[in-house]
C-alpha cells in the first residue's frame, strides 16, 4: 500500500502546484481588480514555484515509465508527458518573450494532465525501448506534441485578444499585451520548430518502422490521422510564408492540425485502454 501512495504521491503534488499557480496567475494577473498587474514578469519564487511542479512531475513520470521489465507507456502517461514538456518550454521560453497569457491557459491544464496517469493506471510494455533509434523517434514525438499543444493554447489566446479588439472590449489586462503581430511571430516559430519535429516523427516511423517497432509500417487510423495532421500544419505553414496567412484562419488551420494529431495517438490509445481495455 505505501508503495502505491508513493508512486501517486509526485503526481498529486504536481497536480495540486499547477492548479494552485495558475489559479494565482488568474487572480494576480488576470483578474479585473485595483491590484492586477498583468504585465509583471513573473516573479522569482513564481518561477521557482514551477520549476517545483516540473521536478514533482519527473519524477512521477520517470517512476511510472521505467521499471525493471522495460518501458512501460500509455495514453494517460502521454498526456502527462506531453504536458510537462509543454510546461518547460513554457518556463524556458517565459525568459525571452512576455508570455503571461498562457499562464492561466497551460497551468490549469497541466494539473488535469498531470493527475491522470492516477484515475487512468493502465500501462503497457512498449517494444525495442531500449533501441536508439526508439528512443530519438520517442523524443521528437514527444517535443513535437508539447510544442505544437503550446501553439494551439498559444492560439486559442490569439483569438480571444482579437475578437475583444473586434468588440472594443479590450481589458486592462488585455491592453497592456504585446501587440498581436508580435505574439504572431511567436506562434509561427513554435509551429515551424514543432512541425520539423513532427516531420521527423513522422518521417521515421514510415521508414524505419521495423527498426524502430519490430513491425512493417502499416496504414491504419493512427497513421493517417498523423499524415493528415503534417498535411494540415505544411499548409498552413507555407501558406504563411506564400500568402500571409494569419489570423482567424491561421488559428481555424492549427487547431484542426493539433485536433488531428491528439487523435493519432492519444484518442486511439483511449479508445483501446479506457474503452475497450486493451493494454
Amino acid at each position: 500500500m505505501s508503495d502505491i501512495v508513493i508512486q501517486l504521491l509526485p503526481h498529486i503534488l504536481a497536480a495540486l502546484i499547477y492548479g494552485g499557480l495558475g489559479f494565482h496567475f488568474w487572480n494576480s494577473r488576470w483578474r479585473e481588480s485595483e491590484n492586477q498587474c498583468v504585465a509583471c514578469p513573473m516573479r522569482t519564487w513564481e518561477r521557482a514555484a514551477i520549476a517545483s511542479a516540473l521536478v514533482i512531475h519527473a519524477w512521477g513520470l520517470y517512476d511510472g515509465l521505467f521499471a525493471e521489465v522495460g518501458m512501460r507507456f500509455s495514453f494517460s502517461f502521454a498526456l502527462s508527458l506531453m504536458m510537462w514538456l509543454a510546461v518547460l518550454i513554457y518556463w524556458l521560453e517565459s525568459f525571452m518573450a512576455r508570455m503571461e497569457g498562457l499562464q492561466p491557459m497551460v497551468l490549469p491544464l497541466a494539473a488535469i494532465c498531470a493527475i491522470l496517469p492516477v484515475l487512468f493506471p493502465y500501462v503497457r510494455l512498449v517494444a525495442n525501448a531500449e533501441a536508439t533509434g526508439f528512443m530519438m523517434h520517442f523524443i521528437a514525438a514527444m517535443l513535437a506534441y508539447s510544442l505544437l499543444t503550446l501553439s494551439a493554447l498559444h492560439a486559442i489566446f490569439m483569438g480571444l485578444v482579437e475578437n475583444a479588439l473586434h468588440r472594443r472590449a479590450l481589458k486592462r489586462s488585455l491592453a497592456s499585451l504585446p501587440p498581436l503581430m508580435a505574439m504572431e511571430s511567436l506562434l509561427f516559430r513554435m509551429l515551424t520548430i514543432g512541425f520539423v519535429l513532427l516531420t521527423l516523427t513522422v518521417g521515421s516511423g514510415v521508414f524505419f518502422s521495423k527498426v524502430l517497432f519490430g513491425k512493417p509500417f502499416a496504414l491504419n487510423h493512427m497513421t493517417l490521422f498523423g499524415f493528415a495532421s503534417w498535411g494540415i500544419f505544411a499548409t498552413l505553414l507555407i501558406g504563411r510564408h506564400a500568402w500571409g496567412w494569419r489570423g482567424k484562419r491561421a488559428l481555424r488551420w492549427t487547431l484542426a492540425g493539433f485536433s488531428l494529431l491528439i487523435l493519432a495517438y492519444v484518442g486511439s490509445r483511449f479508445v483501446g485502454e479506457v474503452i475497450l481495455h486493451h493494454v
